[in-house]
């Protein structure tokens, strides 16, 4: 039984962190191989469960130290239909590797949750195309498609879904619906390139309010992600009722453009102080900012240096 898909608790007062970037972390740091930037194969070993169950436990424990509420997304941004195919998964065992990647999660919530540090499961959902690139599918089509993950996501403990990296607002128009048809709470997080606007030449207001008018405002709140502070910044109008639908930022570290980061083979992990910094202005711009993490090129480092920044009444990690 979800705890709180009927009230996600980051909608309320206190501070929530979520991890950084996972298929980062696991490839440059650790050696991992994912095909396909997909971490949703390691589901399949017991070794590969210990991998993710590591991965977590460092932002669960700073969490913990910082007394903050977790936002814990699934390993399965990947995990839909195409991508999927392309590692040789049927739809029935693209839905049992969504039903591990949240089994996972539930269990390390049962060792994490206190009574005043809720931990929020949501299950991780990813463009059904290239994250860096425009899509081209109708809102319908985009439910549609969508619907396997996020149907299999409603019949466990998932308290919400969140839709990262998305460039197309037909795109998260569908999801949108769909999250809605299975009764499942949604953040929808859009990415941004170097000038602040989707690489379809949208901006954030429009990406933003296009969504909500077309689904009646169904969003629990929207996101920011994989995109540096500098990208996005100038772009905000923290006093607009658009940007309050902001609710969630998880950027990158790196400055470098998305084609940038995309032909490179070594890791821009950027500057951690200087990420906390930048998300402290931020928050004191948009105080309605409240789930806090990273994205690619981010590890437990920089949500770490995003605590000390954002919580300085919380102990040091």
């Amino acid at each position: 039984m979800a705890q709180y898909r009927r009230k996600l608790p980051q909608l309320g007062g206190g501070a929530y962190i979520t991890d950084g970037g996972l298929e980062t972390t696991l490839i440059f740091h650790e050696g991992v191989e994912l095909p396909h930037f997909a971490a949703f194969v390691l589901l399949e070993t017991e070794a590969g469960r210990s991998k993710l169950r590591h991965y977590y436990r460092r932002y669960l424990d700073l969490a913990r130290r910082h007394g903050t509420g977790f936002v814990l997304d699934s390993a399965t941004w990947r995990a839909n239909r195409d991508w999927g195919g392309k590692l040789g998964y049927s739809s029935a065992s693209l839905k049992a590797a969504n039903e591990a990647a949240m089994t996972l999660i539930v269990a390390l919530r049962k060792d994490y949750q206190r009574p005043n540090l809720p931990v929020v499961l949501s299950g991780s959902i990813g463009p059904r195309g290239d994250g860096y690139k425009a899509g081209a599918m109708s809102a319908a089509e985009a439910e549609d498609y969508h619907s396997e993950q996020i149907s299999a996501f409603a019949g466990t403990e998932a308290d919400m879904v969140s839709a990262f990296t998305l460039t197309n607002i037909d795109e998260a128009i569908g999801i949108i619906r769909a999250a809605k048809a299975h009764g499942m709470p949604s953040a929808i997080s859009f990415t941004v390139e170097t000038d602040g606007r989707l690489v379809t030449g949208k901006s954030i207001q429009e990406a933003i309010e296009t969504a909500d008018a077309a689904t009646d405002g169904a969003p629990a709140y929207y996101m920011i992600n994989c995109a540096h502070p500098l990208h996005f910044e100038a772009a905000l109008d923290p006093g607009s009722v658009w940007a309050k639908r902001i609710g969630g930022i998880r950027a990158n570290a790196s400055t470098m453009s998305h084609a940038e980061l995309d032909g490179s083979e070594t890791l821009d992990a950027g500057d951690p102080a200087d990420l906390g910094r930048r998300y402290r202005l931020l928050l004191s711009a948009m105080p309605q900012l409240k789930v806090l993490g990273g994205c690619c090129g981010t590890d437990h480092r920089h949500v770490a240096a995003i605590c000390e920044a954002c919580l300085p009444q919380a102990m040091s990690a």
